[in-house]
């Protein structure tokens, strides 16, 4: 005998052909092949493991099982929280410890001790001495680093400055070229003869700001400021002005110092990095520079604050930078007005004695 259809597949008296219930599918299937196929893990899987998984919902099953929860170790994590935070707490600060002054041994780690400083003339006896071991250029140029204290009282700096300063024992062949304003003949003359570069008056500034004319620097007299104020944005620094000496009366010392002087700058707000000389110069010679150029940083701060130069480094084109002492590099002014107030205190003790009798 052939077997009887099933009526819900068929269109039997169940089916919704025949006015019977209408049954919900779920993705394509039956509910009935659904959670069969998706059943939520047993209870004892919960118990055993003792996690705080999240329960499997009628929701969860829906759209196949694609919104089936994973399991979310909730207690792991805040475990994992506490035990960082308790390291950050553990772990102890590595406090450096402090540096020694002088190693015993000639062979040493130098990061244990203090970095040696030496004199101005010990430095330059070894640097030759490097010089000679490492046979490179005996005329090389000698530089100087300087760390300066750009602090002021009450919260001010020092501005970044750029000066002009002439060396006592030159070290270099060629000279600057330098530009003189002036509109008087005689003073003209005595440019050309100094060995100004190029001469003249208002006529030059329509060359100047077509960069037809470019020289190292500008000097002026004072007659003819007043002509020269469009080339005031032009110039910038290198506008004449008394503070840089390039504005004056004195046309052949102006001239001295532009063409045969040393310029630097201040650079990263508390740097100046500069050379000074060569390395085949005598000691007395490379010395005599490098004071004076100290001396001419430390004019840009008053005296009764800090120090201007806070370190000092030397060093040629192929050798290590030395630290140098600054014992008798700096210019003694403390010392001097201390005097000078003791002085005058004395004087006014001598005059309050006559008047207390």
């Amino acid at each position: 005998m052939r077997p009887s259809p099933d009526p819900s597949r068929e269109g039997g008296p169940a089916s919704p052909r025949n006015g019977g219930p209408r049954r919900r599918r779920v993705g394509g299937r039956r509910p009935e092949d659904t959670a069969r196929r998706f059943r939520p893990p047993p209870e004892r899987f919960f118990a055993a493991e003792g996690r705080n998984f999240p329960r499997c919902t009628a929701a969860a099953l829906q759209d196949g099982g694609a919104r089936w929860p994973l399991p979310v170790d909730r207690t792991a994590k805040r475990g994992s929280r506490k035990t960082k935070q308790e390291e950050t707490k553990k772990t102890p600060v590595t406090r450096r410890r402090p540096l020694m002054s002088k190693p015993v041994d000639d062979v040493y780690l130098t990061w244990y001790y203090e970095r040696p400083s030496y004199d101005v003339e010990v430095a330059v006896g070894m640097l030759k001495k490097f010089q000679e071991l490492d046979f490179t250029n005996p005329k090389q140029y000698v530089y100087i680093n300087v760390f300066l204290d750009m602090a002021l009282q009450k919260k001010k700096k020092v501005d970044p400055f750029s000066s002009v300063v002439l060396l006592p024992y030159r070290f270099r062949d060629e000279t600057n070229k330098v530009l003189v304003f002036t509109e008087n003949e005689q003073e003209a003359e005595i440019a050309r003869e100094n060995g100004a570069a190029v001469v003249g008056g208002v006529e030059l500034i329509k060359w100047i700001l077509e960069d037809e004319i470019q020289v190292d620097f500008y000097v002026a007299v004072p007659a003819i400021i007043p002509k020269l104020i469009p080339l005031r944005s032009k110039l910038k620094q290198k506008y004449p002005n008394t503070r840089r000496n390039s504005l004056g009366h004195d046309i052949p010392k102006m001239l001295q110092l532009f063409r045969e002087g040393l310029e630097y700058a201040v650079e990263d707000e508390h740097i100046i990095k500069t050379r000074i000389a060569r390395l085949d110069m005598p000691t007395e010679q490379i010395v005599a520079n490098l004071k004076t150029v100290i001396h001419d940083i430390c004019k840009f701060k008053p005296s009764t604050d800090d120090p201007l130069v806070q370190k000092l480094l030397i060093r040629s084109s192929s050798s290590e930078c030395l630290l140098l002492n600054l014992d008798g590099l700096l210019p003694q002014v403390e010392k001097v007005e201390e005097e000078e107030k003791n002085a005058d205190d004395d004087e006014e003790k001598h005059v309050q004695e006559p008047v207390r009798t």
